[in-house]
This record gives structure tokens, C-alpha cells and sequence, in this order.
């Protein structure tokens, strides 16, 4: 008998669990307070090979109260939360106050938004001056250098390092002090110098990303209550490495919910535009960035189009297969011969050729602007910087790879009128791409910074 009682006692415990959770959760799905547990069909989710057969399926349970320091009492300042409604109103209210070709009748100092380059000019203005009046960024202080709070500022991850130390020395002045009166949280990680310190090009264990980043995550959930409480939607990394995507894959609120900016933005590796924010790749050679800018007038560019660049990815062997030194008129070049200038030839050619490479994302973007030339753009899946704001039909030519063996002709049926809208929309377009140090207004690295702040305010600037 007394075996008997508690076999029956431990079925009846296992059975009422069973039914308390599956009650709980029916519960639970009308609940504004929740935390997201996320179930995976597949043992490995966080893998090197994300495939779209990894499906996750929210259940929601009730939020338990945190028993870190500070948690259980913190409530968000109210007064954060007034100003970013404030802002959503004031920006929406320009949107339907101004039309898509008009100037901002808003004043500003330095310069006024105008001109077709915009999708919207005056919603775009308003929010920008908002935002240098409101946002706040916290950076999280946790982490010693060179794999946190520094970054390199030469080569081609250049912006990476560039936007981190600004951000340390609060250069662009968005930076607080005060993690309540923050509207975003900046998680400083640098995904080039965690693989340059850490990575073995031997071992390639790319788990060290996941290492260091996972462990960043439970250190800053634990020590603050700003993470959990809004389970990451408030917060942010930046990365223009190859593998900044991949470096988001072992967190998964990082991944799914949290705005991640990234060079190479690309929806075939679930870049999601609605809350993760593209930003240019540029090629600081040497780190520094005197005459980044020049160019011919068009009436001098004798050189239709131009592109130099090896051959990788599947869209270059393309290009260089159809047009690899067998045109007076497009030159393109896999090894640029002796006597040529990379730069001059951009400077003097009316077209510059932007094909991907091994990523969406390229540098030939930024250094066609640059030199006065409309960018060509060849790529699939790629989400160009701040297309939220700029209308890049306006400063650009799209070719598709199928089209790539009839680019010439496509080109050469542009009308005269039409290239030189083009070419004045690359001029007027050049500052918010243009590196400045320190920044400048409306440069690229505010530009970067609207971008998070569109994404924090949850506003499309139509």
C-alpha cells in the first residue's frame, strides 16, 4: 500500500503540471506583458547552415518578475516613451502635409532637404531635426578593448570601426549617460576584430562569434533590466564584415528582434528592411579621407562606363565573361592595365559598374559618387543604404544579370536629358554618403543614426 499511493500521487502531480501549462499558455496569449520561448523542428538551429526550414513558433508565457538588481521595480521612463510618440505624430503630419517632389518649408542652417533624390523631403527633414533634438543613444559599457568599443578605421570595414569610436567619444552627440533616459542601447561588439583576435584561420571555428556575443548578451540581460524588458527590440549592433549576419544567428532575440545595421544587407540571408537598417561599405584605403571627392564635368567624361575587379561571386564572371576588354566604349578591366588610374577612370567616366561581389554590398557604390559617376547597379536581394529616404532611381541605373551581355545598349538609349538628372542627383546625393571626421550634419554617419532612429519610431517615411 504504501508503494501504491505514491505511484498513483506521482501520476497525479505529472498530470496536473501538464494541464497547469497548457492552461497557462491559452491564458497567456491575451497578456500585453510576455516573454517569447521560441520552438525550433530542427536539434540545430544556430547553425553555420540557417535555412528557411528552421521555423520558429512563438508560444507565450507570463513574464516572470527578474530578480537582478533593479529589475523588478524599473519602469521605463515615461517621458521617453511621450517623446517618440510626439515624433510619430510631428513626422507623420508632414507625410500627409507634403508631397514627394516639394521642398521642406522647414528652416535649417545648413541645408534643406529638396529635390526628387528623396521619397519624401519634407517628412525627412522634419524627422531628421527631431531627431538631433530627442534621440539618445545608451552604449553599454561592459567589455575591454580591441574586441569591444574599438573597431579598425582603414580598408574595407572601415565604417565599422569609424561609427564605433565616434560613438565611444561621442563625436555625433547623441550619446547619454543615463541608461533610463535612453531611447536605443548600442551593444559595442566588433565582429572584425572579434574574428581578427580570436578566429583561427586554421581550426575557422566560427563559434567564437557565438561565444562572444551570446555571453555579451546574458552579461548586459543580467547587470540592466533594459534587455529583457523589451526582449531586444530596443537595441542594436553594427557590422559591415561579411559575416555580421552570422554573427546575430546565436542570439536569437538579437536576430529576430533586435535592429541590426549592416553593409551587407541581404534579404536571401534574412536582412528584414522592417527593422534592420543598411548602411554603405566604403573602402577607406589607407584610413584617411582627404580628396575622397572629384570628377570631371560631363561634358569631359570621355569613357561611357567603367569597372575594374576580380572575378568572384556569381554575378562578376558574368560581367567579365560578356565584357572583359572587348569594348572601346564600356572598359572593364579584371586586372587594370599599366598607366590606368583606378580613381581618375572613375572621375572621367559617365557610368561606374557596381557589380556584387561574394556579398550584395560593395565599395564601388560610394567611390562612383564620389567621382561625379552614376553608379550601374548590378545585384539580386540587396536592400541599398538608406532607401527608407533616398529614391535611388534618380541617381542610379539598375541592370539585372540577365541584362548584363545588353548594358550598352541600355545605356547608350539613355537620353541626354535623363543622364544629366542623373548626374545632378549623384551631386546632390554625394553628402550623405561623404565620410567627415568629425561628422558633419546630414553625413553618412547620421545618416546611419536616422536609420535606427526610423526603426526605432517604427515609421516609414512615404
Amino acid at each position: 500500500m504504501r508503494d501504491f499511493i505514491p505511484k498513483y500521487l506521482n501520476a497525479f502531480l505529472l498530470a496536473f503540471a501538464t494541464f497547469a501549462v497548457v492552461f497557462a499558455i491559452f491564458i497567456a496569449k491575451g497578456s500585453n506583458s510576455s516573454s517569447h520561448l521560441y520552438f525550433s523542428t530542427s536539434s540545430s538551429l544556430w547553425t553555420s547552415s540557417f535555412s528557411p526550414a528552421f521555423i520558429t513558433v512563438p508560444i507565450f508565457l507570463p513574464e516572470k518578475r527578474k530578480r537582478n538588481p533593479g529589475h523588478g521595480s524599473w519602469k521605463r521612463d515615461g517621458k521617453v516613451e511621450a517623446e517618440l510618440a510626439m515624433a510619430r505624430a510631428l513626422i507623420r503630419e508632414a507625410q500627409v502635409n507634403s508631397n514627394s517632389t516639394s521642398s521642406s518649408p522647414l528652416g535649417d542652417e545648413d541645408y534643406v532637404p529638396h529635390g526628387d533624390i528623396y521619397r519624401n523631403p519634407y517628412a525627412f527633414h522634419r524627422s531628421y531635426l527631431l531627431m538631433e533634438k530627442i534621440f539618445k543613444i545608451y552604449v553599454y559599457e561592459e567589455g575591454d578593448p580591441p574586441i569591444f568599443h574599438y573597431g579598425l578605421c582603414k580598408d574595407i570595414y572601415s565604417m565599422e570601426g569609424l561609427f564605433l569610436n565616434f560613438m565611444e567619444n561621442d563625436v555625433l552627440k547623441y550619446r547619454t549617460r543615463d541608461p533610463d533616459k535612453a531611447h536605443v542601447y548600442f551593444l559595442p561588439f566588433s565582429v572584425v576584430m572579434i574574428l581578427h583576435h580570436l578566429f583561427d584561420p586554421v581550426v575557422r571555428d566560427k563559434a567564437v562569434l557565438e561565444r562572444v556575443i551570446a555571453d555579451y548578451v546574458q552579461i548586459i540581460s543580467k547587470k540592466y533590466p533594459y534587455w529583457n524588458t523589451s526582449d531586444g527590440f530596443d537595441h542594436f549592433m553594427l557590422s559591415c564584415h561579411d559575416w555580421g549576419h552570422r554573427a546575430t544567428w546565436y542570439v536569437k532575440k538579437l536576430f529576430f528582434n533586435s535592429i541590426r545595421v549592416l553593409c551587407n544587407a541581404n534579404i536571401s540571408e534574412y536582412f528584414n528592411p522592417e527593422k534592420d537598417a543598411p548602411f554603405p561599405e566604403i573602402n577607406l584605403v589607407t584610413g584617411e579621407i582627404n580628396n575622397l571627392t572629384g570628377g570631371l564635368d560631363p561634358t569631359s567624361r570621355t569613357t561611357l562606363a567603367f569597372f575594374a575587379g576580380k572575378s568572384h561571386g556569381k554575378i562578376r564572371p558574368v560581367l567579365l565573361n560578356n565584357w572583359k576588354e572587348k569594348d572601346k566604349d564600356i572598359l572593364v578591366y579584371e586586372n587594370l592595365p599599366d598607366g590606368l588610374d583606378y580613381t581618375e577612370m572613375m572621375r572621367k567616366s559617365r557610368f561606374c559598374i557596381c557589380p556584387s561581389g561574394h556579398e550584395v554590398a560593395s565599395p564601388r557604390i560610394p567611390e562612383a559618387i564620389y567621382s561625379g559617376c552614376v553608379p550601374v547597379l548590378i545585384s539580386e536581394n540587396y536592400v541599398l543604404p538608406f532607401s527608407d529616404v533616398l529614391n535611388w532611381e534618380k541617381f542610379s541605373v539598375s541592370v539585372s544579370v540577365k541584362e548584363i551581355p545588353e548594358m550598352k545598349r541600355i545605356l547608350m538609349n539613355i537620353p541626354e536629358d535623363r543622364y544629366m538628372r542623373l548626374y545632378e542627383g549623384v551631386k546632390k546625393v554625394k553628402r550623405h554618403i561623404l565620410v567627415n571626421d568629425p561628422p558633419k550634419r546630414y553625413d553618412v554617419f547620421n545618416m546611419i543614426i536616422h536609420s535606427i532612429w526610423l526603426r526605432r519610431l517604427n515609421v516609414k517615411l512615404l
